[in-house]
């Protein structure tokens, strides 16, 4: 060994032992370092407490072997702070959100979504954690996911057809028109719900939601009264074919297309 390296061994070992002994406050600027030794040195230093670790999970620079040596170390004693912490943190692997996300509230999985940065991997397992809690989530958190989660979360809400829910679902910009379309045309879509739908500013002027609220059997006679009349004809004959059409249905078309005959 020569002597620059015998000077750099020297070195690294004085970093270590500072590493150990350090006070609080030092700690907090070691942990600023990018040398992954140093930061797991700094951890078995007796002065290293909670705060310290949640200041180094903040990083969004630490390599994938280093936040899985945090989660071998604490993970016997992980408060819910560093578990959150941990989630998180952008290089966790996936194993280990998914180990911890069913120690998360409802809604801080809500906001793991959308914090910036967040990796597919992580919104994926979240949307999964929550989309498995929707069978015991009570109404008013299910309202409050509606207007809130993301489409994936938002489309298995819809689904469920509750008035009030459809709602608050309808409000939510990440919607997606193939899932109000889905539900047109499900057997939970009511004569009320369906008129929630066709309300709605944002989804009345869709060709294809519109079609396909007039295309189910249980769509209040009002909404084929107020679209009928602006409806092209050749659009209305195809309507006219469908099988779904209950018979009064069939009716107000049918007397549609004779006013334009003028018969």
């Amino acid at each position: 060994m020569n002597s620059e390296e015998k000077s750099l061994t020297a070195n690294q070992g004085l970093k270590l032992k500072q590493a150990l002994t350090a006070g609080s406050e030092e700690l907090f600027q070691l942990l600023l370092s990018s040398d992954q030794e140093l930061l797991l040195a700094s951890m078995r230093n007796p002065a290293f407490h909670d705060d310290h670790l949640l200041n180094l999970l903040k990083r969004r620079d630490l390599s994938e072997e280093l936040v899985r040596a945090i989660y071998l170390r604490r993970r016997e004693k992980l408060s819910h702070g560093l578990i959150l912490a941990l989630v998180k943190n952008p290089n966790t692997p996936g194993t280990i959100i998914r180990s911890l996300l069913p120690q998360l509230r409802l809604f801080e999985l809500v906001d793991l979504c959308f914090i910036p940065g967040v990796t597919p991997d992580q919104r994926l397992a979240a949307e999964r954690a929550i989309l498995q809690r929707l069978p015991t989530t009570p109404l008013g958190n299910k309202l409050t996911l509606a207007r809130r989660a993301t489409a994936p979360v938002v489309a298995e809400l819809v689904k469920e057809g509750e008035p009030r829910l459809l709602e608050a679902c309808l409000t939510n910009s990440r919607l997606k028109e193939a899932a109000v379309y889905q539900f047109l045309n499900s057997s939970r879509a009511t004569p009320e719900t369906i008129s929630s739908v066709a309300r709605c500013q944002r989804w009345q002027q869709r060709p294809n939601l519109r079609l396909a609220i007039l295309k189910n059997r249980n769509t209040p006679d009002i909404w084929f009264t107020l679209w009928l009349p602006r409806m092209h004809t050749p659009l209305l004959r195809q309507l006219l074919a469908s099988r779904r059409l209950n018979p009064r249905q069939k009716t107000l078309v049918t007397h549609e297309l004779k006013k334009r005959s003028g018969n």
